[in-house]
């Protein structure tokens, strides 16, 4: 099998053999543990099938609950502000970053909880991560905005998304790394790019010609994983040996159901927690729910699942289910 990196980063030193990210004969990135099946006929089944939780999902009032302008542009304290989705404000060692940063409705797809703060708000960001090219996650809109109010800033992302995002940002400050490279940025800081269960596409023909995954953020006497999305996978105890001591971890709990279909892309919120067990964090927090409608189950459902595992004392460790925009010091 070909294995690829970027020659340019530097590669993290590993407890276990690691040649590289895995392509396969074209050229297309494959899961390093369980290949991709892009199963028209399981789409079909899906969509054809009756959600049996159509009556709840309709009846569901639930909302996230979003806090505004609770002034976290303004402080100097590192923090981590959950922005709904995947998108998060980070300030570690002083700098700012952004993760995922998905400002407005997605092609689409409605935004059901609101920005905390004005888009237009965020400035003087030193880095954009993005952790793979999929709409809800890399949007267009978004970072042409960001680009226009931050010229300054550096791209952080997978293999082949340093062809995308220069379209968007017209920034040629992109760094594009492979599973386990680690990101050239200011000595304060470390960013290391790390494997994911999934896959990536904008397209109908472009699928998993460019790279997903998730970060790892060390700064300041902390570390944090953000998963990106992601099935279960041995990955997350992979990354947990690499990083011994995580503090918090950001892991995806929505759009699980079905999960026959949705399983290889998403963590139910028990594998969720599953995940957070292997990774040996402190701090879980749940996201990836509550602002975009992407599955069958109710917009309120895995924030409900995932309380009733923390009441029934199934989650090791402390939970952090934050609010949209709400503040937490780190």
């Amino acid at each position: 099998m070909p294995y690829t990196s970027n020659p340019d980063l530097v590669n993290l030193t590993l407890p276990f053999a690691w040649s590289g990210t895995p392509v396969d004969s074209k050229g297309r990135f494959i899961n390093h543990e369980f290949p991709f099946v892009d199963s028209f006929k399981d789409l079909i089944k899906w969509q054809t099938t009756v959600n049996p939780q159509k009556q709840e999902k309709k009846n569901d009032t639930w909302r996230a609950e979003v806090m505004f302008n609770q002034g976290f542009m303004m402080s100097k304290d590192d923090c981590i502000v959950w922005l709904g989705h995947a998108s998060y404000f980070i300030r570690l060692a002083g700098f700012t970053f952004l993760i995922d940063p998905v400002l407005f409705n997605v092609s689409l797809l409605k935004r059901q909880s609101a920005l905390p703060i004005e888009a237009g708000d965020l400035r003087g960001i030193d880095y954009i991560l993005i952790s793979h090219d999929h709409r809800d996650h890399c949007d267009e809109n978004s970072l042409k905005l960001l680009a226009a109010n931050n010229p300054d800033a550096m791209y952080l992302t997978g293999l082949q998304l340093d062809a995308l995002l220069p379209v968007f940002t017209k920034s040629n400050q992109v760094q594009a790394a492979g599973w386990y490279q680690q990101y050239k940025t200011d000595p304060a800081v470390k960013v290391s790019y790390v494997p994911s269960r999934h896959w990536g596409r904008r397209f109908l023909t472009d699928t998993n010609k460019r790279l997903w995954g998730g970060f790892v953020m060390e700064g300041a006497g902390k570390t944090i994983y953000f998963g990106g999305d992601s099935g279960y996978g041995g990955h997350f105890k992979d990354i947990g040996g690499v990083f011994p001591d995580i503090d918090y971890c950001m892991l995806g709990i929505g759009a699980y159901k079905p999960e026959f279909f949705m399983a290889q892309s998403h963590t139910s919120p028990a594998d969720a927690v599953r995940a957070f067990h292997d990774t040996r964090a402190k701090v879980m927090i749940p996201m990836h729910y509550g602002t975009f409608d992407l599955a069958d189950e109710p917009l309120g459902d895995p924030l409900r699942v995932l309380k009733r595992l923390e009441y029934d004392g199934e989650i090791n460790g402390q939970l952090e289910a934050l609010k949209v925009g709400e503040v937490l010091k780190i």
